[in-house]
């Protein structure tokens, strides 16, 4: 788990840059809550809202991020609103929650900008219960709210907007054959069936801190498309919570709340949030977990009683999402992981066609946006067999075919990257022996993909041309993937 935080590749330093901009925003967007006279509890309600819009809106294009982000106060105000409305009524309180729950799901069939807004809308009633918002903290909410945004666009699209400078990337669209509306459809049933549950059974563990279960659910079902991907995250999720609390018994509970230490740690925290979230579910859990520790000791509330009862919340709402999943509309993980795969394949195949044309002097030829593309597929690719290589899937066969996959397909992007990397240079120059082995590449995916024979590499030495190398790894790699996404085994790779 470190070696995947630490070590994976980093392409442009995006994470890095990420991360570093989201202090810098959520900074400044506190920072400007304060001098505007707002209470703690409006500073809070700013950082969180701040993050929320720097973590969240992921359009394509710059222009669709500053929309996207334009529409957050739209769709967050009139909810918190009704949270703060309802503050004393708790059964109209639990059904519109549950309302804001199903919509906000339901929202992710209008792509990036749908779901930006749906979890938007859902954190903004659940930041409402965290702080207890009343209608006469109504306005410094707004301010709050509408300021932080402001500072944290400030910082996205004028201070450092490093999209500017480079492609939008190719975002990759739910595999075809499950059907975006079906996904989202069935999706945001289980996911009101499972918030139900998390609030029953949550408001039993506690009547103060039950929205930490609905919570809960809520992000084990963020970016989540199957049945298996669901119990991965859930379980991560918790894992995460207990690694968290551990730290805050540590970190947290000392600090007791002294601002300057704890504006320091929660500064690393959001760092670690923006930087882990690509990589590893369960360290941006460590510090979301950390974080909300700190943000309760600021207000007085932080004690080993209260991580006890994240805990017991947390497995509340993973168990709620679990048994959803499970039982209400499942997607099988097999009906969507053959298609990333294939999708994956003949990525691999474009930057390949890039990166030769860019060799070979041809206009225009960019392979970088197709690099990043091929990037965002493989992560989709590990999502979907995480089921499958988690050290408690009892299906060996499966794990040990799915794990050589994942290396191999690793092994094609880092061939990737250096073949690109090569291309860059504008010293280099092209080879006619570089055509020849691009057409062996896509005559590999084609068979890959296609059920054909795939050519087996030819031996011999190494080649001293570092374009020509990268493509005859990439060459065997293919080659050797056709054993394990064949294997003869009773099932198919991807049925769990």
């Amino acid at each position: 788990m470190l070696k995947k935080v630490f070590v994976s590749p980093d392409p442009g330093r995006s994470r890095l840059r990420f991360a570093a901009r989201a202090v810098l925003g959520i900074g400044l967007a506190v920072v400007v809550c304060g001098l505007a006279g707002t209470s703690l509890i409006g500073a809070i309600i700013g950082g969180l809202a701040a993050l929320l819009a720097l973590f969240t809106v992921t359009d394509a294009t710059v222009r669709g991020q500053a929309v996207t982000t334009a529409l957050l106060p739209v769709a967050g105000l009139p909810v918190l609103t009704a949270a703060a409305a309802l503050h004393d009524l708790p059964v109209a309180r639990d059904l519109t929650f549950l309302a804001v729950v199903g919509a906000g799901v339901y929202a992710r069939r209008w792509g990036p900008r749908g779901h930006s807004l749906g979890v938007f809308a859902f954190m903004t009633f659940f930041i409402a219960q965290f702080l207890h918002a009343t209608t006469d903290r109504l306005p410094e909410m707004y301010a709050a709210v509408l300021l932080s945004v402001a500072a944290a666009a400030a910082v996205r699209f004028g201070l450092w907007c490093y999209e500017r400078r480079r492609p939008a990337p190719a975002v990759p669209a739910p595999p075809a054959g499950t059907g975006l509306a079906r996904i989202t459809t069935r999706q945001a049933v289980q996911a009101t069936a499972g918030a139900g549950f998390a609030l029953v059974v949550g408001q039993l563990v506690s009547g103060d801190r039950w929205y930490w279960a609905v919570g809960a659910t809520w992000w084990v079902f963020v970016n989540t498309t199957s049945r298996g991907e669901t119990l991965v995250r859930g379980f991560r999720r918790v894992l995460g919570t207990v690694v968290g609390i551990g730290l805050g018994f540590l970190i947290a509970v000392p600090v007791a709340g002294a601002p300057v230490p704890t504006a320091v740690l929660a500064a690393a925290c959001v760092f670690g949030i923006f930087y882990t979230a690509a990589v590893s579910y369960t360290w941006m859990m460590l510090c979301v977990t950390l974080l909300a520790e700190l943000l309760y000791g600021l207000l007085g509330f932080l004690g080993p009683g209260l991580l006890a009862l994240r805990l017991a919340e947390t497995g509340v709402g993973a168990l709620g999402a679990a048994l959803a999943v499970l039982f209400v509309l499942p997607v099988t993980t097999h009906a969507v992981t053959d298609v990333w795969i294939q999708r994956a394949l003949h990525c691999v195949h474009a930057c390949t066609a890039q990166a030769a044309a860019r060799l070979a002097g041809t206009e225009g030829a960019d392979p970088a946006p197709r690099v990043a593309e091929l990037e965002q597929l493989l992560g989709r690719v590990r999502l979907s067999v995480a089921p499958l290589v988690h050290p408690l899937s009892p299906m060996y066969g499966r794990r040990r075919r799915a794990r050589r996959v994942l290396d191999l397909l690793d092994d094609c992007a880092r061939e990737i990257r250096g073949l690109v990397a090569v291309a860059a240079d504008p010293e280099a120059s092209h080879d006619a022996r570089l055509a020849a082995a691009c057409w062996r590449v896509e005559a590999a995916v084609e068979a890959l993909t296609g059920g054909g024979t795939v050519p087996a590499r030819a031996g011999g030495p190494r080649a001293a041309e570092p374009a020509l190398a990268h493509l005859h790894d990439l060459e065997h790699a293919l080659a050797e993937l056709a054993a394990p996404l064949r294997s003869p085994s009773g099932s198919r790779l991807a049925g769990a």
